[in-house]
């Protein structure tokens, strides 16, 4: 199968590994020919490193390497069976360069874009044949990252969404199929994740260490909130933020923080600007400046902070099956593949009780009064029909 890669950056050039990895002749097209060469050095290292480790043979790391050709020229996809974008989130460049495509390539050829946040059926108008377009979202890395995330716009064929999830599938990646809203599964649903815990702090009721601890040790998460949102880049997770409420009508259940928009102006950014929520040195969180993370913490607080937080998560779940985002069994997928979740959200349901959910939420609403804690109409549903999520 030939392969085309649109744009050299660290998730196209993951996307270019994956294919490669998996016997395909991929094309790498970067208009920057040091983006190019920086890609290829790094895969080299990649490769070397997880040679000398015994993970693959140097037969192999030579097989992978020479299935990826380097290239600056468009021209050079017009043989591509399946091309993925992989650059800048912008509508307008997005559909210039589909535009671009559809012209030298055949009209059979499956034209996808990597985006995270971009409407895909808003990207395929640009073209005459529309529904040869389709969504496949990667998680960085995405060598290592399990989940794909297969969106297929209102304009996409049936045709070209079973040829992507076998795709997917033979590369040896959890594909899930989810309908083109903001934010996919994966971003609408971990939204709370950030929000709530935000939210807590805002009260004062909880620091941010007693926040990631609490969904650390009693949560199990690998990382806490403000931990994650130090990890991705308070800019880029602000922004996604800021983009999903927009799209969503301004939902308030969507809103934005103040805390971390202003953190995000004053440059915290995180660990690539050396202060984010907490300190860093040398990429780590300073932990002599931040003793409180690794002290003793008031478990009853924890457990109402760690309450919160998963029934607002648990709530966004059901409303993504609610409203046919995707099937349950996708989306607990999406949240354990793609985020890396201790549980699947609905299984989790299940395991708290469905009344639990409802109770919590209830709680939640009575106390503020605001559409932000409005119960799911599914969980009010199940608790009345005695059911539980089928995952």
């Amino acid at each position: 199968m030939n392969v085309a890669i649109i744009g050299a950056g660290t998730m196209g050039s993951g996307i270019a590994q994956v294919a490669a990895t998996a016997g395909c002749s991929v094309k790498l097209y970067d208009t920057k020919k040091e983006a190019l060469q920086k890609s290829e050095d790094a895969l080299e290292k990649i490769l070397r490193k997880i040679t000398d480790k015994g993970k693959i043979s140097e037969d192999e790391k030579n097989r992978i390497q020479g299935n990826i050709a380097y290239v600056n020229s468009m021209d050079n996809l017009s043989d591509a069976d399946l091309t993925i974008e992989a650059i800048i989130e912008d509508i307008d460049i997005k559909q210039k360069i589909f535009r671009q495509l559809e012209e030298i390539q055949n009209k059979d050829a499956i034209i996808a874009s990597n985006t995270s946040s971009i409407p895909i059926a808003g990207i395929a108008a640009a073209l005459e044949n529309p529904e040869r377009v389709i969504g496949i979202h990667f998680f960085n890395p995405a060598p290592l990252m399990a989940l794909v995330e297969i969106i297929p716009a209102v304009q996409t064929s049936e045709e070209v969404k079973n040829k992507v999830v076998q795709i997917i599938a033979d590369w040896k990646k959890v594909g899930v199929v989810a309908k083109d809203t903001p934010g996919f599964i994966v971003n609408r649903v971990a939204r709370p994740f950030y929000g709530e815990a935000l939210r807590i702090y805002e009260e004062g009721f909880a620091s941010f260490a007693e926040i990631d601890n609490a969904m650390k040790e009693l949560g199990n998460f690998r990382m806490g909130p403000f931990q994650l949102m130090d990890f991705i880049g308070n800019d880029v997770n602000y922004s996604v933020t800021e983009t999903v409420f927009q799209e969503f009508y301004y939902d308030p259940r969507y809103k934005p923080a103040f805390t971390q928009k202003r953190y995000a102006q004053a440059g915290y950014l995180g660990r690539k600007s050396g202060r984010g929520y907490y300190h860093y040195k040398d990429g780590k969180i300073d932990l002599e400046k931040h003793p409180e993370l690794k002290g003793d913490f008031d478990k009853e607080k924890g457990q109402q902070i760690l309450d919160r937080i998963l029934v607002m998560l648990i709530n966004e779940a059901a409303d993504a099956l609610f409203l046919n985002i995707a099937t349950a069994k996708d989306i607990d997928s999406a949240m354990t593949k793609g985020v890396n979740y201790p549980k699947g959200l609905l299984a989790w349901a299940n395991e708290k009780g469905i009344d639990w959910c409802v109770e919590k939420m209830d709680e939640l609403y009575d106390m503020y009064h605001e559409d932000r804690y409005r119960c799911s109409p599914l969980l009010r549903k199940m608790k009345k029909e005695g059911k539980k999520f089928g995952v």
